[in-house]
């Protein structure tokens, strides 16, 4: 088994989405073959207008043909195991190319870098991970006492330390609930801008810690994967209602109200008097209509 990298472009002609699939032509059959079982991470080009770099990780299941277009190929996804970085890792940053396998002997850019699938070091791999999901440690800075409240210092959370080790496998770490909860909750809020979809309220406690939760539309246990796109900015009460049926919404992103909520003029006062979520301004992080789907057949109480 190897590491790769899909190259995946927001405007692309593939029939991708990246948590599920990732359609290919032959050529790069045994390259994705080579992957199967193991982890790969996806790069947008940077010429492609605000570039998300490397953005995601996933693992592959499967490597089959694509029954709907004769002559591609489909890599599927294991469910669950796809996850966004929370953190923006460019080709080139600050501490120079990152992916340092496309490199050739001359420390050039070789033509393994005009790639659509190319193999990844484990090196390589476990550098991009830790700068897509670095938690360093910082604080709230206070004046005379009470916590500064500017919108960066807003999302800022509790972290635990992250401790930089290349040698170390970071395999266990992307399957755990606990950080892949943690990681998703940071990219919804911060997607949201700490900011409730349903209420339109930004509530940030004494700590300086928003008070939004981040909902999975379609939940993890029934299939859901962690991307922001099966994700909702939500406050407490709401994301109890939104959780248990009483409220979903519409592919344009309407608020519905179940009939059985027992008391429904009150779930109406705490909706946003446009009626309708409030989005994120990314239209890649907005709510997938295939999840919002799925809710208001499985879970919304009619």
């Amino acid at each position: 088994m190897d590491k790769s990298v899909f190259v995946h472009r927001s405007d692309s002609i593939y029939d991708d989405s990246p948590a599920e699939r990732y359609q290919f032509p032959p050529q790069y059959l045994s390259r994705v073959s080579a992957c199967i079982g193991d982890w790969i991470i996806y790069y947008e080009p940077s010429k492609i207008r605000l570039s998300k770099g490397y953005f995601a990780v996933a693992k592959v299941d499967q490597a089959v043909p694509d029954p709907s277009a004769p002559g591609m190929y489909l890599a599927l996804i294991e469910p669950g195991s796809y996850l966004d970085f929370v953190n923006v890792v460019p080709f080139n940053g600050p501490l120079g190319i990152v992916e340092r396998g496309v490199l050739n002997e001359a420390s050039k850019i070789s033509g393994r870098a005009q790639s659509e699938v190319r193999p990844l070091l484990d090196r390589d791999f476990n550098r991009i991970i830790d700068l897509g999901i670095a938690e360093e440690v910082d604080f709230l800075p206070r004046v005379g006492g009470v916590a500064a409240t500017s919108d960066a210092e807003m999302l800022r959370e509790e972290r635990l330390s992250f401790v930089h080790e290349i040698e170390r496998d970071r395999v266990d770490y992307l399957g755990s609930r606990l950080v892949r909860d943690r990681l998703f909750r940071r990219r919804v809020v911060t997607a949201y801008e700490a900011r409730c979809a349903i209420t339109g309220l930004k509530l940030i406690n004494g700590g300086g810690r928003a008070e939004v939760e981040a909902a999975h539309i379609r939940p993890v246990e029934k299939g859901g994967p962690d991307v922001v796109s099966n994700g909702l900015a939500l406050s407490g009460t709401v994301h109890w209602m939104f959780d248990r049926g009483l409220i979903t919404l519409a592919d344009d992103l309407e608020v519905l109200v179940s009939r059985q909520a027992n008391d429904g003029e009150a779930i109406w006062g705490l909706i946003n008097r446009t009626g309708f979520a409030l989005p994120p301004a990314h239209i890649a992080d907005r709510p997938h209509p295939s999840f919002l789907s799925w809710h208001r057949e499985h879970c919304f109480k009619h």
